[in-house]
């Protein structure tokens, strides 16, 4: 539509439009007001329009169109890192990788050459190399030795245009530094070391220094020292210094000049950690010798001991020795020593030392109470250099002495069951001591020997306990409720103390496991819930019981002052028989029944012409017969032995061998016999026909002690327990039960 008659005109929009591009009204050309650089803005966008000259209508829609910007190579590689750094370890075989490095290059990569970079070492040859197109560093030499040279400086050079000639270039730095490898043992700068020490040096205490170098770095430097066994390296110890790495001589063993001078030994140093790669160079150590001169000093006394113990008793008399401390000079001077004392506390006064021989003795008395252990100070000097002295420590211990008895430990409650065995242990005692005990002590335990206990007895468990053990059974306490039984407890110090203590024990009714019912007295307890009437018929009915009781003990009595036999009938319908004392109805040999006839006038006689006192109880007739036919009597021996001693007696003949007792105790017997069956007569039912009460004596002389009932009979007096006889069996049940009933209080008139 443009003729060319300036009829048109164009106009320009969008970016760009106005500061950098034109466009010229008439003709429509775009022109650049400015430079472009296409690394700010490669393209730009804009809209033209043509538009009527006049009247400003658009003779067409607006076009959009890009103007791009073509690249020329103005810009050259850069590198946006550098300078760089890097490391590669030494020794390092030719292409080991180092470190790679990249240039940038702000040209367009798709048009020409502009960005293709290459890369190039300008210095650093023949050490390194680079890939021209990767600039991947390596190394170019083989077995670079970082204690030669350890930081190479490489200048890698950048080219665009793939290096043609007007390319554009730039540089960069890299730092290389060689990394250190274990390649080099240690080295001692010389073959021997000469070390001085004092004699008086302290165990622990340094000697001297050596070293080693090692030209690596770091931890492969490091060098551990020790000393070669054997020669004379046992009085020393090295360490290894781990700042320095130096290796420090220290003294072990105490030194003495004049024992010897002079000590020689080999160092060996070596390294910490190694490098197989590098093992074949050789052995990564080396040795030294070392030649330590002991200087003589004057030294204070040494004492023999480095510290003393003495005991000494509490209350020993001042001047007593306890101990003594020795001290000598070791030097060649061999000076004399000289003791004394240093005191810290006043007890410190209580002892004193012999200042030419170092004994030590007391002051004054010593009371353990007061102070168990003391603890004193001995000074050595020297008497050509008082200057030089030495102390030592001495612990004297005060030992106690046995001052205290033994004191039982009574226990709170001790009793005794009713039903309790022979042999059982009621209680377990020990005993107290306030004396100190030493390690050990013992305690012993036992009756009294002039106090013989017939119930209880102490038994020693020999572990400082001590058991209450009884001697009989059969305990009641209606007839006795409490026993008080002596115990003497001993202990085993110098000089050994004793203590008698007095232990009650109370009777108590036990279950049959053991366990205590009561010791307190027994109550009666009612039914709960009677009635009056109830209450009234038990106790008629108990009140007539009691008088039936009475009526027949009286029965009896009269019946003992009848005649044996009272009518003409055999006496076998009357008499009870028991196997093992008298036979049967059918043994009619074991008792002849004439005899027992005889018995009846010859005890009618005796009562009229004798006293009370001449009584036996037995019947002349039953003892002849006894002592006539023993051999066919199917009884214990003991009833021919009694029987022929008693018949002995009333006859006032000898005895027979089988009584073995002599004349003198023949008339005790006697006596005493006919005062328990006199008792028996006046005071007691007469037992049975079928029993018979024996008494035997064993006689002087015997190893195994009496066993009769004579010599035991106060067991009987004192307690009146006829209990126990019921273990004998149930026929001697009936004989306890008769014994128990006690006889009626006789007065003088009766």
């Amino acid at each position: 539509m443009d003729l060319g008659d300036n009829a048109v005109k164009y106009t320009l929009s969008g970016e760009g439009a106005g500061p950098i591009f034109t466009i010229d009204q008439i003709t429509g050309d775009i022109h650049a007001l400015v430079g472009l650089d296409r690394e700010e803005k490669s393209f730009y966008t804009l809209r033209a329009q043509a538009v009527d000259m006049h009247t400003g209508v658009p003779l067409e829609p607006e076009s959009e169109f890009i103007i791009k910007v073509q690249d020329i190579n103005d810009n050259e590689p850069r590198f946006p890192d550098g300078p760089y750094s890097a490391s590669v370890p030494e020794m390092s075989p030719t292409g080991t990788y180092v470190t790679q490095v990249t240039a940038t290059d702000a040209d367009d990569p798709t048009y020409g050459n502009s960005a293709r970079i290459v890369y190039s070492i300008l210095h650093g040859q023949p050490y390194f190399s680079v890939d021209p197109k990767t600039g991947v560093i390596r190394t170019a030499l083989a077995n670079m030795d970082r204690e030669v040279k350890g930081e190479y400086q490489v200048l890698l050079q950048a080219k665009d245009m793939g290096g043609q000639l007007g390319g554009l270039a730039s540089t960069t730095t890299i730092n290389i530094t060689l990394s250190d490898v274990n390649d080099n043992p240690p080295r001692f700068a010389k073959s021997i070391f000469h070390l001085r020490v004092p004699e008086s040096a302290l165990v622990g205490s340094a000697v001297g220094r050596i070293r080693a170098h090692d030209l690596d770095a770091g931890s492969n430097a490091e060098v551990d020292y020790a000393i070669v066994p054997g020669d004379e390296g046992n009085m020393f110890d090295i360490i290894s210094d781990g700042q320095t790495q130096e290796g420090v001589v220290v003294l072990k063993k105490p030194l003495d000049y004049e024992t010897k001078k002079s000590y020689t030994f080999k160092v060996e140093a070596s390294n910490i950690q190694l490098d197989p790669r590098f093992l074949h160079l050789g052995p990564f150590k080396d040795s030294a010798t070392v030649k330590v001169n002991v200087l003589d000093m004057d030294e204070p006394p040494v004492f023999t001991k480095p510290s003393y113990s003495m005991d000494v008793y509490e209350d020993t008399p001042p001047g007593t020795i306890i101990g003594s401390v020795t001290a000598h000079d070791l030097d060649a001077s061999s000076s004399a020593v000289r003791y004394s004392l240093e005191w810290h506390t006043e007890s410190d006064s209580c002892f004193d030392v012999d200042t030419i021989e170092g004994t030590i003795s007391t002051n004054e008395y010593l009371d353990r109470e007061t102070a168990v252990q003391h603890n004193i100070t001995v000074v050595a000097t020297k008497v050509n250099n008082p200057l030089m002295s030495t102390k030592v420590s001495v612990t004297v211990s005060v030992l106690d002495v046995n001052e205290f008895p033994p004191e039982l430990a009574v226990p709170s409650d001790t009793f005794v069951c009713e039903n309790s065995r022979v042999g059982q242990v009621i209680q377990t005692v020990s005993a107290v001591d306030m004396d100190l005990p030493p390690v050990g002590q013992r305690f012993f335990f036992k009756s009294p020997k002039e106090l013989r206990n017939r119930n209880f007895t102490v038994r020693d468990f020999g572990n400082n306990t001590a058991g209450i053990v009884t001697r009989r059974s059969g305990f009641q306490r209606r007839l006795q409720d409490a026993y008080v039984l002596p115990v003497v407890v001993e202990d085993s110090g110098y000089p050994a103390q004793s203590s008698t203590a007095t232990l009650t024990i109370r009777v108590c009714s036990c279950e049959a496991g053991g366990s205590l019912l009561t010791c307190s007295a027994e109550a009666v307890f009612l039914p709960v819930g009677l009635s009056t009437g109830a209450l009234m018929a038990i106790l008629l009915c108990v009140a007539l019981l009691i008088v039936m009781a009475a009526l027949y003990m009286g029965q009896r009595r009269n019946k003992e002052k009848e005649t044996l036999m009272t009518s003409k009938e055999d006496i076998r319908d009357n008499v009870i028989h028991y196997d093992d004392e008298g036979g049967g109805e059918a043994d009619t040999r074991a008792f002849d029944m004439g005899t027992l006839r005889n018995t009846h006038s010859q005890r009618t006689s005796t009562h009229s012409s004798t006293s009370k006192k001449e009584k036996n109880g037995y019947g002349d007739g039953v003892l002849l017969h006894l002592s006539s036919r023993s051999g066919d009597i199917r009884s214990p021996d003991i009833h021919c032995q009694t029987a022929s001693i008693i018949t002995a007696i009333n006859a006032k003949a000898p005895l027979s061998s089988r009584g073995r007792v002599t004349g003198g105790d023949a008339e005790i017997i006697k006596t005493f016999i006919e005062q328990r069956l006199e008792e028996s007569q006046e005071g007691y039912a007469a037992p049975p026909y079928d029993s018979l009460a024996t008494y035997a004596y064993e006689g002087d002389g015997s190893v195994a002690g009496s066993l009769s009932s004579i010599e035991e009979s106060w067991v009987i007096e004192d307690s009146g327990d006829f209990s126990s006889l019921g273990d004998w069996g149930q026929s001697f049940k009936t004989l306890a039960s008769i014994l128990d009933r006690q006889p009626p209080t006789l007065t003088e008139e009766s």
